[in-house]
């Protein structure tokens, strides 16, 4: 392949964000709550992460799971994440909002745009956009809007079920901005998947579960909504990191 893919890491944390380094990734979305979609990470995961890492760090706006429709609270809440992120010298922000018919909400993400740019502050928009009415019109607002890059999965529960929807955006894009395809791409799938729709830039999270260190552990109790269970966590693999980038560039 005569270009070089790209890698972009969803991080869950500051821990998974140096192995996405270490293993050749050229850009963190820092997040937090992967089982929700992703939310936007604390202030102390921002501040750490932008101190030790040496390769971009764009950061999750996102005030809750669920929906895209957000009242006047939490867009105040999510401008606030946005000056935050500015101060702490992130590269950029990850955003997107929509109307309540399935729309880009052009006015607001404008607004968020702008507030990023004015300080050189990068934007994606994020998978919000694989929840619209119309993907085509929404490409031609989100590039309208200024952003840089769109991450989605095509329309799809994952990159590779939507494979020839992203395929066809980054044709109608045209160089216009930067189509990401994200969503279950593994060593197992990245190869087609990037030769199938032309990608120049991917998106995973790489990430395995690692058992917990406690001796002692209380079966008798669910501390949360049993995403998993009390004792392992998820965490982004540097192995994984250099063979999903190394076969998405085979």
């Amino acid at each position: 392949m005569s270009r070089s893919v790209l890698l972009e890491v969803c991080a869950n944390s500051v821990t998974s964000a140096l192995a996405a380094q270490d293993g050749g990734a050229v850009r963190i979305e820092l997040c937090e709550n992967l089982y929700e979609g992703g939310t936007t990470p604390s202030h102390g995961e921002i501040l750490l992460a932008r101190k030790l890492l040496h390769i971009k760090l764009y950061v999750l706006i996102r005030a809750r799971g669920g929906d895209f429709l957000y009242t006047d609270l939490e867009y105040e809440i999510m401008s606030a994440d946005i000056r935050y992120c500015i101060e702490a010298g992130c590269d950029g922000i990850v955003i997107g909002m929509l109307n309540a018919d399935g729309t880009i909400d052009k006015k607001r993400c404008s607004e968020l745009v702008q507030m990023a740019k004015q300080w050189g502050v990068g934007v994606t928009f994020h998978r919000a956009f694989d929840m619209c009415t119309d993907m085509d019109q929404a490409l031609e607002d989100i590039i309208e809007i200024g952003c840089e890059r769109i991450l989605t999965s095509g329309g799809k529960s994952t990159a590779i079920e939507g494979a020839r929807v992203i395929a066809n955006l980054i044709k109608k894009a045209a160089g216009r901005i930067i189509i990401m395809p994200g969503s279950g791409i593994n060593e197992n799938n990245v190869t087609d998947l990037v030769h199938f729709t032309g990608a120049t830039e991917i998106h995973s999270s790489a990430k395995v579960r690692v058992p917990s260190k406690m001796i002692y552990k209380n079966d008798r109790i669910i501390m949360g909504n049993n995403y998993g269970d009390e004792y392992s966590n998820e965490f982004t693999d540097i192995e994984r990191v250099r063979q999903i980038l190394k076969l998405a560039n085979e």
